[in-house]
């Protein structure tokens, strides 16, 4: 088997989805199943609604391939309902895909909701993972300090949780919290630390400093800046939202209401122990394994 990713992938700091890729393409390259000519590929991973000329003209190119969508969103509920990328993906779907991984259930349930139609397909759920080389579990001092909260976000998409952080800048307590944020912000904060974009090594050092992460983010299918920072020991309150309660399970804490994170926040402090030992998240390379497991058997069909 050989693995061709039909995606152009960026270096340097950008989108989660990106990274990913990124790092799955480079455990493909390290098993020797990554081709980096397409036309060699049995199976042509493809992502999303992206790449559109590329995928069509592989297909043609090399119909013997096995191709596999990786589907992202919906992208209609983390921007708005005009948002055209979903049925680009979907009609993609139609054309090319052999089969499906989401990256969530929720993400599944929510594009069938909306109309993806995978009735021919072979589908199956599979999360993301991180560099556990760079994101390592961090040490934990607890005793008489502030107790430092990160969140981050490569969008600066509204709906990636500003409102919420807005809310924090004002009203949590900074004699006790220090709240940092990393990405691109739209909203200028007063008493929140910005410090912009990172690269993921920097990234993987500020959440090692780090006690809790916080994300605000809604309807998103499987963040990976979540994963980055459960894999790197905190324990994290999220939105009740999209794919983040699959991937925080026992590690931390869900909200609903933004009148609940502040006490929630010190739940998480007071038992951080306990919350911190209930993480789990899956390797690379198990991802990586599960990805190959799948188009074995969508070969094999």
């Amino acid at each position: 088997m050989k693995v061709y990713i039909a995606n152009n992938l960026v270096d340097g700091p950008y989108g989660g989805g990106n990274q990913f890729l990124k790092f799955l393409r480079d455990r493909f390259k390290t098993l020797n199943v990554y081709s980096e000519d397409p036309l060699k590929a049995t199976v042509i991973l493809f992502n999303s609604h992206q790449n559109v000329e590329e995928v069509y003209h592989l297909k043609k190119q090399n119909p013997s391939a096995t191709f596999v969508h990786r589907l992202d969103g919906p992208m209609r509920l983390y921007n708005n309902m005009e948002d055209t990328r979903d049925m680009t993906a979907y009609q993609m779907n139609t054309a090319f895909a052999d089969a499906v991984v989401f990256q969530s259930h929720w993400s599944k349930q929510a594009n069938l909701k909306l109309g993806l139609n995978i009735d021919s397909k072979r589908d199956t759920v599979i999360h993301n993972a991180t560099n556990k080389a760079i994101f390592i579990k961090n040490e934990v001092e607890i005793g008489q300090k502030r107790i430092r909260i990160i969140a981050s976000s490569w969008s600066n998409n509204v709906k990636k949780g500003f409102l919420t952080y807005q809310f924090l800048d004002r009203n949590l307590d900074f004699s006790k919290f220090e709240l940092m944020f990393m990405g691109r912000s739209p909203i200028e904060f007063t008493n929140i630390t910005n410090l912009g974009p990172l690269e993921a090594k920097q990234v993987a050092e500020e959440l090692r400093k780090s006690d809790i992460y916080i994300t605000a983010s809604e309807n998103d299918p499987c963040s990976n800046s979540l994963l980055e920072a459960l894999s790197s020991g905190l324990p994290a309150l999220a939105l009740k939202s999209g794919g983040h309660p699959e991937l925080v399970g026992a590690g931390g804490l869900l909200y609903e209401k933004e009148e609940e994170i502040i006490n929630k926040l010190q739940q998480i402090w007071d038992n951080h122990d306990k919350y911190r030992s209930g993480i789990k998240t899956d390797s690379i390379e198990d991802v990586t394994e599960k990805y190959l497991s799948f188009f074995k058997k969508c070969k094999s069909d």
